[in-house]
């Protein structure tokens, strides 16, 4: 009986203490803590953290419910520019040294440690294939032997990776090999054709990594150097074409992605191209009511787009009169602000903005300030300030529609607009606005 007493006291401390991810940070100074998330398709899910001490060493225990699959460990903010990914096959401890200066290196670990090893050799391959083709070589011999050495690395790390996790990312990063030589050209083009044609994307371990959305951005980015639209459209129904139709979650996240990574550079033809022909049908099929609204207000408010018309109450000669913003006829641009009474910013900006129109050619630009307003007297009484404004109030502040419509999530938020109501710039600040005030 005290046998089997001695045993049940201690099987907490066995589920607890299964394995353990641990590592050195370095410069130790510049750490405090590491948190570790599990990584699934469509985020991370918190699972814990450890203090970094004074030697820059941290430990994180794993018990019989860490399950298998692709953890990622955070040390900084913002968490998406400090962390990296690790496989944890619920076998074996993972043990790393990590260094702002020297990056990552696993100390323990087989499937980590095989993928950094595989990673390293493709990327000296891969670093003499580009030396090859920048000495504009047509040594066929040279070519044949660097590519010979190429497939038997893939097919040497495949082999020893079998059986493990890793496999799956040895596999999907299979490389172009070519039969015969190829100039530059040839095999860029074919490099390009093949770049995700190893990719498994319905699989559960790629779909949670960083690799595949890695890869899936260097097919779309980074292909060329010099990208038009088209290409940029064209890369992404072939990206749908590999991703198939069965796989819609992970479809929608890298699609967003490389949304975002649109909106980013401003390729605001190619955002919208993405959202009218897969993201938003996507989204409105996964109910993700968010992603739904971020795709309409920035289609509403892309440079190029008409924007959103609404309707004006003003006065002429002591008259009042109903028209709206596309309405609007008396000025060769127009500066659309939305602004609040209530807003000290508002209240600094908006006279400088005055000073700088009143001061350019009659009819060159016209001020329309959409007032965002819970008290309409301090409105009234503050626009009498800009008597050359085209003034509108919205009540209820940020509750009015318009906020939607045009994604207004601070005060002030500046659009100018052409004759036509077009979006031709989006100043993201008084500076930006008076810089493009002066080309106009």
């Amino acid at each position: 009986m005290k046998k089997i007493m001695f045993v049940l006291a201690f099987m907490p401390t066995l589920l607890m203490a299964q394995h353990s991810i641990q590592g050195t940070f370095s410069p130790a100074n510049e750490f405090t803590y590491a948190f570790v998330y599990k990584s699934n398709p469509t985020g991370s899910i918190y699972m814990d953290r450890a203090k970094v001490d004074e030697n820059g060493h941290f430990r994180i225990e794993l018990d019989t419910t860490s399950t298998t699959g692709i953890y990622k460990i955070v040390y900084g903010v913002p968490q998406q520019d400090h962390n990296f990914d690790l496989i944890y096959n619920g076998k074996e401890d993972v043990v790393l040294n990590f260094s702002l200066t020297e990056g990552l290196e696993f100390k323990e670990s087989n499937e980590n440690k095989l993928w950094a090893s595989y990673t390293n050799s493709i990327e000296m391959i891969n670093r003499a294939i580009s030396n090859f083709y920048a000495q504009e070589s047509d040594d066929k011999e040279a070519f044949k032997d660097i590519f010979k050495t190429l497939k038997e690395t893939q097919d040497a790390f495949e082999l020893a990776a079998k059986n493990s996790m890793v496999s799956v990312f040895i596999a999907a990063n299979k490389p172009y090999i070519p039969e015969t030589y190829e100039d530059l050209s040839t095999y860029s083009a074919n490099l390009k054709d093949t770049y995700l044609k190893h990719v498994d994307f319905s699989n559960p371990l790629l779909q949670s990594s960083e690799f595949l959305s890695d890869r899936v951005m260097a097919y779309v980015f980074g292909m060329t150097a010099n990208p038009t639209d088209t290409f940029y459209k064209q890369q992404i129904d072939n990206l749908v074409g590999y991703i198939g139709v069965e796989n819609a979650e992970i479809k929608m996240v890298l699609l967003q992605a490389v949304w975002n990574n649109m909106v980013q550079i401003e390729a605001s033809t190619v955002a919208n191209y993405i959202t009218d022909t897969y993201l938003l049908d996507l989204a409105k099929k996964q109910n993700n009511s968010a992603l739904q609204a971020q795709l309409t207000v920035y289609k509403n408010t892309a440079i190029g787009t008409v924007a959103t018309d609404f309707p004006i109450e003003m006065e002429q000669k002591g008259k009042k009169m109903n028209t709206s913003l596309h309405g609007l006829n008396n000025a060769e641009h127009y500066v659309l602000i939305f602004w609040s009474s209530s807003c000290s910013h508002c209240l600094s900006e908006l006279p400088q903005v005055r000073d700088i129109v009143d001061k350019m050619p009659k009819q060159k630009v016209q001020v329309v300030a959409y007032g965002l307003e819970d008290n309409v007297a301090q409105w009234k009484k503050e626009i009498a300030n800009y008597p050359n404004f085209v003034q509108v109030i919205g009540l209820e502040k940020w509750n009015n529609p318009i906020t939607d419509v045009y994604g207004i999530e601070l005060t002030p938020t500046y659009f100018v607009l052409d004759k036509d109501k077009i979006i031709v710039a989006k100043p993201h600040s008084l500076e930006d606005l008076k810089s493009v005030l002066k080309t106009l």
